[in-house]
Formats: structure tokens, C-alpha cells, sequence
């Protein structure tokens, strides 16, 4: 194929940008990888960079540098992510990932981040669930605000710097970076190949409808927790762009892998996280050993305290990972009816104990201060003399858009490989918690922060040879392929504001959530699960009653922008709901006590999820499929739905001895006999 004479200008003399859709770690570091490319940008966000959720992030990015001499390693990190995950997910990616880790966390250390730091002078790590190692960098209990916050200003020194044309001139007006902040992402701009070619997104401000064009997009835009209405995600995590682009023909993986993490704080209008890492140093849950214990908690004695992690895990004690953890609590409250006990209401709430009153104050304020300050200030209880009330919430979204990936003969990845991060609508690319790839079944506490900054690391070079390598750039379509575009969308939106209905969608929102937050969390049983996707098939149904609360157009919307949030919201609890009813066995945050054990020979597959539009009133469908087949830059691509385990083989997991990859801790940065035993990959990842 030929690749376009200039990269810089289009052949009608236009500056060729790519679009990236999110301001979180993802997208930003993205947004810079592109820049070090010489590849100009325009990055939309639904809010301000800064109020990304990323900001909420508390407890560390994972990296291993073994600073303390335990014998942690990158092949040490892969095995844990691997066996944590319960080994759905593709191992080379997790590979480069873990690869990269500590080079991503000195690079962040000298962009300025304040990381904490040993006496020495030396960066601090602690530990975080499904490890025996001290792994993970932090900023007190911060960590997301100072990754975004750095992150944010390389961006914003790249949206000052002058675009230079292939011969080195300065192109006057030209930016590297435009920002377009409060714009909401409502379509993708395809051609009659299928290919994407920009996107079409909604200014908030004065709900102009407007197409963009880019020679590839980037969605980096977050989870799907407000599905599950209370959830320690920002109100913003809807999953209307990944939901958006998979009705437009992008593949969903492993849509039923919902994680709930097991310490938030209950509350009326939401759920605020009390991060893993107060676990990490050193808090313990339990419960005290008599239910109807009424003196408050700190007044319990010793001898009366149930803790129960340490008890049934003493290996990991409180940091089991995080599914472990959350039905452990969810057993313990629910189905013993142990949780504190209410002496107004007479009866055992949906709380357990999460103690910290044991370490010395002077360690909470320096390695802590953040999150217990969010717990004194909406729980009204002093966290450092009090033990504090939690109970577990919906916290992180393992699927998400399929990508793809290009193995390298080492096992890792195929570094600017157009295929790392593809999804499969040719020029569409996706990363950070809007995609699959990093975390199969359960994410390991802190690979977050690290799979958002290396997903971006791997995907700005994959889109520049994407772009390099374009037959014709966005910039020379039609006008006509992109003003079709706007006028799709503006009917959509128009259609919105005349719905005059007798039904809420707010009130539906509720009921959605309701229905997703007790029916498809924790536990997952079929006959429920079968309510659960009539019920969507329902609120889908009355969606087409809703009455919008404001039809003023030319100004900001927020009832109208919200019922399309709504409609793509359902959307994906269909999707969610029909995999997990699918899905017979119990795999990491996917658990059904009717299949209690993990079955590799029918399940250890990935979930592919392809939309199937309403036909004749029936509501729309999810068909699913085993391979898929996509068209990269002219190459038919084809890949199926077999996990690459080619690196960890897999082997049953358990929590309950100390040293979960206790083969790989010993053995240090070799390869272990997992590793060294594991089958051939999958031709198909090749």
C-alpha cells in the first residue's frame, strides 16, 4: 500500500489531525505519544481534563522495581496479573505492560509527580491485594490527581508548540494539541468501507452538533459504572462512546466482567471508595463475633473481633484480591446476617468493620490523609480513632471494546504495530478502562493506573503507523461523507427533544440501576438473570415513552444529553446481563454459586459481543460470535476468541497459603515452571 506523500497536509492542503475522545490517563498519554510522533491532535473531553476519573484514583500504579529485595520482578507482576485475572486475559499485552512498568513510574518521578519516598530518599512502594510484594508507587493517597495533573501539563506544553509541516516549517495558527473541552461524544464518521474517519460530538455548551474528521480515533473515555447507578465511579462513566461505537459495529469483550470492590462507603446518593491501599498498610476487616453487638466499635475487645480475611486467607489476609474479598463480605453480611449491627433499627446492617486505629497517626496523615479524609467528612466519624463502616460497590469495568494486539517472537508486543489497541472498525482504536485487553476477569488493585499510561504508550505509535501507512487521509472524504454525519446526529438529538412521553428517564435510570446493582453484581444466578434481561427488554420498551424534562435547543441540555446517555446505557446492561447469563462457571468477579468452579475447557474464551439492531418491534439483541474477521490498512486480519496463555499456564487459584505465584517469587525474574511448561500461542495472535 502507499503511504500519503505528506503527513502533515492533506492533499487539499488541510492539516491532518487524528481525534482522541478522553482527557484521563489513557487519552492524555495517548495525546503525547502521538505528539513525540510529530502527529497532530484533537482531544475531545465531556469535562474539564483535570475532572477526568481519573483524578479519583487513590491508592498507586504498580511497577516492579523490588526496591525492598523481595525477589519481585516484571515476570513476577505478569504471573500475579495473570493468576488475579483467573487468566482470561491476553498474556503478551499484560507481558509488555508489566515490562514497561518501572521505566513508566521513574518517567512519572521525573515529570514531578510526589511520589512518597523511604528515609533513604528512595521511592516508596506498598502492597496491594493479590501480592506478597511491596509493588506499588504512590502520592500519599492521591495518586490519580498527581499522574493526571502531570500528565495534563506535558499536554498542555504540547497544545503551545507550533505544528511543523515534512520540511520542517513552521505552519502559522497551528497548534500541536486543540482542546475541545465539555463536548460530548455522540457518533463515529464511517465510510462506505466501514472505515472510521472522525466523529461526530455535541458542544454542551450550546448543543451544536458538529463532524470532525481524523485519519484515526482514539476512545479513551472510562467505564460503565452509572449503569449500576451507586458506584465509587464519577456520574460522567455512563459507557455512552464505547456503547455508541459498538452499535456502530465495534466488538465488545468480556462485557460481564464487572468489578466490585470490597471497602466503600454506603451512602444515599453514591458510594465513595476507601482505597485498597489503607489495607496495604495495614488495615483489617472483621465483624464482631456476636451479632447483636451494640457497643461501637472501638469498644469491642480483641478477643471479640472476627477477622475473618486473615482467618480464612492467612497467606494474604486482607489483601485477597478483590473479588475474593467482596464476596467474602457479601457472605458475611448477607447470607450470616453478621454485618454491624443497628441498635435503632434493630437489625445487622450491610457493613463491616475496616480498621486503622491501630497504626500510629503520624503514618496514617503521611501515607493516608486523603482517603480518610473523604471517609470523616461523609461518614461524620473520626477514622483515626474510630474503625470505619464499609461494604463493597461497583468500582471498575474489565471489558470493554475489543482490541487487538501483535505478538512479538519474545512473547511481548510488536512495539508500533498498527494492530496494538485496534479495534475492529478500521481507524478506531480504544484504551485504558473503555477497553478489554489488561485484566481478564479481575483486576489486580493498582495495575489500573499503569494499564491506562501504557495503553496510551502502546497506542499513540500503533495509530502514527496506522496513519503513516494510509492509503487517503480523513482530510480528502468527501464533505458529504461528514455533513450526512451531522444531520444523523442532529435527527437523533432533535428526535430527543420532541419525546413527549409519559415516562421518566431518570426514574427508569433508577430502575435499571437497581435491577443491574442487586441481579448482576456479586452473585450471578440464571433464573435471576433471566429477570434481569426482561427487565432491560422493558425499560427499553419505555424508553420510546420517555418525556425529556427541557426541548430548549441552543443551549446547555442536560435532560436531553441524558436520555441519550440512557438509551446507550441499556444498551450495555444488555450486554453485560446476557454474557454473565451466558457464562456458566465462576471466573474472577464473575461468580454463580451453581457453578462454583472455573471451567477452562468451555470458558476460557473471550466474550465477543456484536450488536444486533431492533427489527419489526422486537427490541435489539446481542449476537455473539467465536472469530471475527477485520480489514487493517488493506490486510484481512482474523482472530478468534481463544485467550494467548502462552506465557502463564493456568492452574488453580487459591488465595488461602501464603504465596499465591509462589513458584515465581522464588525464582525471582527467570521464567517460571508455569511459564517454561505453557503451550504454543494461538496462530491467530501471532
Amino acid at each position: 500500500m502507499a503511504a500519503s506523500k505528506n503527513l502533515v497536509r492533506s492533499e487539499s492542503g488541510k492539516i491532518r489531525r487524528v481525534v482522541v475522545v478522553g482527557g484521563g490517563l489513557a487519552g492524555l498519554t495517548t495525546v503525547i505519544k502521538l505528539c513525540e510522533a510529530g502527529v497532530p491532535v484533537d482531544l475531545f473531553s465531556l469535562v474539564p481534563v483535570k475532572r477526568s476519573h481519573s483524578v479519583c484514583a487513590q491508592g498507586g500504579i504498580n511497577a516492579s522495581v523490588n526496591t525492598k529485595g523481595e525477589g519481585d520482578s516484571p515476570q513476577v507482576h505478569l504471573e500475579e496479573t495473570a493468576y488475579g485475572g483467573d487468566f482470561l486475559a491476553n498474556q503478551p499485552p499484560v507481558k509488555a505492560m508489566c515490562d514497561a512498568a518501572p521505566g513508566i513510574v521513574f518517567l512519572l518521578d521525573r515529570m514531578g509527580v510526589p511520589f512518597n519516598r523511604t528515609p533513604e530518599g528512595l521511592l516508596d512502594f506498598r502492597r496491594f491485594g493479590g501480592t506478597l510484594f511491596h509493588r506499588t508507587a504512590f502520592a500519599g493517597a492521591t495518586t490519580g490527581q498527581q499522574l493526571l495533573y502531570a500528565l495534563d501539563e506535558q499536554v498542555r506544553r504540547w497544545e503551545t508548540v507550533d505544528l511543523e509541516d515534512d520540511k520542517g516549517d513552521r505552519v502559522p495558527g497551528e497548534k500541536m494539541v486543540r482542546k475541545f473541552e465539555a463536548w460530548d461524544f455522540v457518533g463515529l464518521v464511517l465510510d462506505d468501507h466501514g472505515t472510521c474517519r472522525g466523529i461526530v460530538a455535541q458542544d454542551l455548551k450550546n448543543t451544536e452538533i458538529k463532524a470532525f474528521p481524523g485519519d484515526a480515533v482514539c476512545l479513551a473515555t472510562g467505564g460503565v459504572g452509572i449503569i449500576f447507578g451507586k458506584s465509587t465511579n464519577s456520574v460522567i462513566n455512563t459507557g455512552t462512546a464505547t456503547s455508541t461505537a459498538y452499535q456502530q459495529g465495534a466488538c465488545y469483550g468480556n462485557g460481564e466482567c464487572i468489578q466490585v470492590h470490597p471497602t466503600a462507603i454506603p451512602g444515599a446518593d453514591k458510594l465513595r471508595l476507601i482505597s485498597e491501599s489503607v489495607r496495604g498498610e495495614g488495615g483489617r476487616v472483621w465483624v464482631p463475633r456476636d451479632p447483636t453487638e451494640q457497643r461501637r466499635g472501638r469498644d469491642v475487645p480483641e478477643s471479640q473481633r472476627e477477622y475473618f480475611l486473615e482467618e480464612k486467607y492467612p497467606g494474604y489476609g486482607n489483601l485477597v484480591p478483590r473479588d475474593i474479598a467482596s464476596r467474602e463480605l457479601f457472605k458475611k453480611c448477607f447470607h450470616e446476617k453478621r454485618g454491624v449491627y443497628n441498635r435503632q433499627s434493630g437489625k445487622n446492617e450491610n457493613e463491616v468493620y475496616l480498621d486503622v486505629t491501630h497504626i500510629p497517626s503520624e503514618t496514617l496523615r503521611k501515607k493516608l490523609a486523603g482517603v480518610l479524609e473523604i471517609y470523616e467528612k461523609f461518614a461524620g466519624e473520626d477514622p483515626y480513632t474510630n474503625p470505619m463502616r464499609v461494604f463493597p460497590a461497583v468500582h471498575y469495568t474489565m471489558g470493554g471494546l475489543w482490541v487487538d494486539f501483535e505478538r512479538s517472537a519474545n512473547g511481548s508486543l510488536v512495539t508500533g504495530s498498527p494492530r496494538n489497541q485496534a479495534t475492529n472498525i478500521p481507524g478506531l482504536y480504544a484504551v485504558g478502562e473503555a477497553d478489554y485487553q489488561y485484566h481478564g476477569a479481575n483486576r489486580l488493585g493498582a495495575n489500573s493506573l499503569l494499564s491506562c499510561i501504557w495503553g496510551g504508550m502502546a497506542t499513540g505509535p500503533a495509530i502514527a503507523s496506522y496513519r503513516k501507512n494510509l492509503a487517503r487521509s480523513a482530510w480528502d472524504m468527501p464533505s458529504s461523507l461528514f455533513e450526512r454525519a451531522e444531520k444523523r446526529e442532529q435527527k437523533k438529538y432533535e428526535s430527543i427533544l420532541a419525546m413527549d412521553g409519559e415516562e421518566n428517564a431518570y426514574q427508569l435510570h433508577q430502575e435499571l440501576a437497581h435491577t443491574m446493582l442487586v441481579d448482576c453484581t456479586i452473585e450471578r444466578h440464571n433464573a435471576t438473570l433471566d429477570k434481569v434481561l426482561a427487565k432491560i427488554d422493558e425499560i427499553d420498551g419505555r424508553m420510546k415513552r420517555v418525556g425529556v424534562t427541557d426541548t430548549v435547543q441552543g443551549k446547555m441540555n442536560q435532560g436531553a444529553q441524558f436520555v441519550r446517555h440512557m438509551q446507550n446505557m441499556v444498551v450495555l446492561a444488555r450486554v453485560i446481563a446476557q454474557g454473565a447469563r451466558n457464562r456458566d462457571e465462576s471466573r474472577g468477579a464473575h461468580y454463580k454459586p451453581d457453578f462454583p468452579q472455573r471451567d477452562d475447557e468451555n470458558f476460557l474464551r473471550t466474550t465477543m459481543a456484536m450488536h444486533q439492531g431492533a427489527e419489526n418491534g422486537s427490541p435489539a439483541t446481542v449476537r455473539y460470535v467465536r472469530e471475527l474477521d477485520y480489514d487493517l490498512l488493506g490486510t484481512p486480519v482474523h482472530v478468534t476468541d481463544a485467550v494467548d496463555i502462552s506465557l502463564v499456564k493456568p492452574r488453580a487459584r487459591k488465595y488461602d497459603t501464603a504465596g499465591a505465584a509462589s513458584a515465581v517469587a522464588q525464582s525471582g525474574p527467570k521464567a517460571s515452571p508455569a511459564a517454561q511448561n505453557a503451550p504454543a500461542a494461538s496462530t491467530e495472535k501471532a
